[in-house]
């Protein structure tokens, strides 16, 4: 049986690369990332251990419209698309809503929603029926990250409801959209909006006591992508340690 084909975005690091270590086990693999060539490597070298074929591919998705840059790389390496996993995404600095400036929402709304939107668009159209997407949303939808990340919140809020949408144009054409919410997840992704001990902090409010691992989601996400999962759609499912 031939391998399907993977696209996953910001997978240099977290929850992107620890779907693309489980996924290459029986997929060859698309990475997108922006900055972070060397993490790109470390999990495309650990891909191709596992018989993956293994793409790179760089695009910085803070321009919308580096999305069809993003594809006309993924076309020239790959003549198939099985399966979107649309987890490039960002937090910022915490802050209450009253501190935002026009350029940091414009930038998470760019990064966090217009690109995936975009992506999911774009990958459609080269897909087939079994084909499937996860788009990575966030915990923080139910919760609204007051005086944190509200405008982080608001755009994985946006991606759900447009995963909705994208799940019923799709599910006549055999294509499933799922959604995933992790919550409280051992990422770096906490570091870079300034709260190393974020994980920490939070994992007492967790009622499983701790904190999630990207494994843990990437598990999930591959679940969903899979024919176990194949009357699976327009759903989101909370990967949250019931918090």
């Amino acid at each position: 049986m031939s391998r399907k084909t993977l696209l996953i975005t910001g997978a240099s690091s977290g929850i992107g690369a620890a779907t693309a270590r489980l996924a290459a086990r029986d997929h060859d693999l698309a990475l997108h990332y922006n900055r972070n060539r060397d993490g790109t490597e470390e999990v495309a070298a650990a891909a191709r251990q596992e018989g993956a074929r293994v793409t790179l591919i760089q695009a910085d998705l803070s321009d919308p419209e580096r999305v069809a840059d993003l594809f006309e790389a993924f076309d020239r390496a790959h003549d198939r698309l099985d399966g979107l996993v649309n987890n490039a995404g960002i937090v910022d600095v915490a802050a209450r809503v009253t501190e935002f400036t026009p350029a940091r929402v414009a930038r998470m709304v760019a990064i966090n929603l217009t690109s995936p939107i975009l992506v999911a668009g774009q990958a459609a159209k080269r897909m087939v029926r079994g084909a499937a997407i996860v788009n990575i949303s966030s915990a923080a939808t139910r919760f609204g990250s007051p005086g944190q990340y509200a405008d982080y919140a608001a755009t994985k809020g946006g991606l759900e409801v447009f995963s909705k949408g994208l799940a019923q144009e799709l599910a006549a054409e055999g294509i499933r959209v799922t959604a995933i919410r992790p919550g409280i997840i051992d990422t770096p992704i906490h570091g870079k909006g300034g709260q190393a001990d974020r994980v920490d902090r939070l994992a007492p409010t967790v009622p499983m006591g701790r904190a999630g691992t990207a494994d843990e989601v990437a598990r999930a996400v591959l679940w969903l992508l899979s024919d176990q999962a194949s009357y699976v759609t327009d759903t989101i499912l909370d990967v949250s340690g019931g918090r």
